[in-house]
């Protein structure tokens, strides 16, 4: 439902809570205040919507927005960005905030979240610099479902699969040369090792962990980046075995 058509939000004080506004001036700088003019959006009608739940609410700045905000190191400057299962903006919209040199893309098939982030990047003002295209990794990559294909610099992506689904699904995007960069866990070096063979033969070089943010975010937030070294073609579709009358099984 448009914004116009429902009930005026209630004021809300989304601003970072003392203990974090360093990081934060030093993470968004003078683009701080439309941080927090998106904090406010997610605490609200983030939450009424299910893109965040109340319980994140409070920790909106430590979880969400300053963890991501820390990757804007990994990326170089004026790339152009591609935000996989982007949800509520995660990372995406954090990094256009944080970083206006960036052209950022973000991929959302879910209806709800992608009027959400369209009512967003509206109300933010973000539209010279952000676009919302609906659809999957998949489509996005190929041109499928009338989706136009689309590659950028830098792919991210943020709780949406393991590292091998997510290689598969994010490495096309990337232009050659280009990246994927995956927000992950504790468990970040481990989840590389076991799926490096699966990134190789997707053309994709070993995988690296960084920890992003070391000294200003606590903890750092943990990324696992893949360049794109190679162009694999997709698998071709097997073909479909005939009985012996000639009928397809």
């Amino acid at each position: 439902m448009p914004v116009g058509d429902r009930p005026a939000r209630a004021e809300v004080d989304a601003t970072p809570p003392p203990e974090l506004a360093p990081v934060a001036r030093t993470l968004f700088g003078d683009r701080l205040g439309l941080a927090v003019a998106y904090a406010g959006l997610l605490v609200t009608d983030g939450v009424v919507r299910g893109l965040i739940g109340p319980r994140e609410a409070p920790r909106i700045w430590d979880r969400h927005l300053l963890n991501c905000a820390a990757v804007a190191e990994r990326i170089p400057s004026g790339a152009t960005v591609l935000d996989v299962g982007s949800g509520a903006g995660l990372p995406g919209l954090v990094l256009a905030i944080a970083r206006p040199d960036l052209s950022v893309t973000l991929v959302e098939p879910l209806a709800r979240r992608t009027a959400f982030l369209v009512e967003a990047v509206a109300q933010l003002d973000l539209a010279a610099s952000v676009r919302v295209v609906r659809g999957r990794a998949e489509e996005i990559a190929s041109g499928g479902g009338g989706v136009e294909p689309l590659t950028g610099d830098v792919v991210t992506a943020r709780a949406v699969a393991p590292l091998d689904r997510l290689a598969r699904w994010c490495l096309p995007l990337a232009v050659p040369g280009g990246r994927l960069v995956a927000l992950k866990g504790a468990s970040a070096a481990e989840e590389a090792a076991e799926h490096a063979v699966v990134v190789d033969r997707l053309g994709g070089g070993v995988p690296e962990v960084h920890h992003c943010g070391a000294g200003v975010v606590e903890p750092p937030t943990t990324v696992i980046e893949i360049v794109r070294e190679r162009v694999v073609a997709p698998p071709r579709p097997k073909p479909t075995k005939r009985s012996r009358g000639g009928r397809r099984r």
